[in-house]
């Protein structure tokens, strides 16, 4: 007898981070494919991947252009996250929680406090931790995501098996027309 697997229904943080590792995918510099999600009372406000500015060619499409073994085609996640709140009319990133794929370099961790970012939840050290005791003493509070292996075999599953259709224990509802 098989026993059926309990649904693990995601904390903020799991379901968050979730979105932030899906938005990592659009990136279009392969040094580092970085996702970012700016997050208001539960509401993404925002969404920011690694990537050339609207209008300019990737690194994908005509290589890095490097600086000090730094790739500068790119703006960060973190940083495209802030500028598209910037341009939303009503958004402010005041209070807001950032997600992130990786922990901010120096630069997106200046950019996080000038934002009045006050949370900044990453799933990995990228490179070194220095910009996160950056973010410390700036007073943003910065917390390492632990993974939740529960709801990571729910996502897993979510995008190996085909939708579930899901049927009402009574009275089924038909619509107008529709035939037995």
């Amino acid at each position: 007898m098989t026993k059926e697997k309990k649904y693990a229904r995601p904390t903020w943080d799991d379901y968050f981070m979730a979105v932030a590792k899906i938005v990592g995918t659009r990136s279009s510099c392969d040094r580092l494919r970085a996702g970012a999600v700016l997050v208001k009372d539960k509401r993404i406000i925002s969404t920011g991947y690694n990537g050339a500015p609207s209008g300019l060619e990737s690194c994908d499409e005509v290589g890095h252009l490097m600086e000090e073994g730094h790739c500068v085609r790119t703006i960060h996640g973190e940083h495209n996250a802030i500028l598209q709140a910037a341009i939303i009319s009503g958004a402010s990133t005041q209070g807001t929680t950032m997600y992130s794929k990786y922990n901010p370099c120096i630069h997106c961790s200046k950019y996080i406090v000038a934002a009045g970012v006050a949370r900044v939840v990453f799933s990995k050290i990228y490179r070194n931790s220095k910009a996160v005791d950056y973010l410390r003493q700036a007073g943003v509070k910065v917390e390492e995501y632990k993974e939740n292996e529960d709801w990571n075999d729910n996502i897993k599953d979510l995008f190996s098996e085909d939708i579930e259709v899901i049927k009402p224990k009574e009275g089924d509802v038909k619509m107008e027309g529709e035939i037995d």
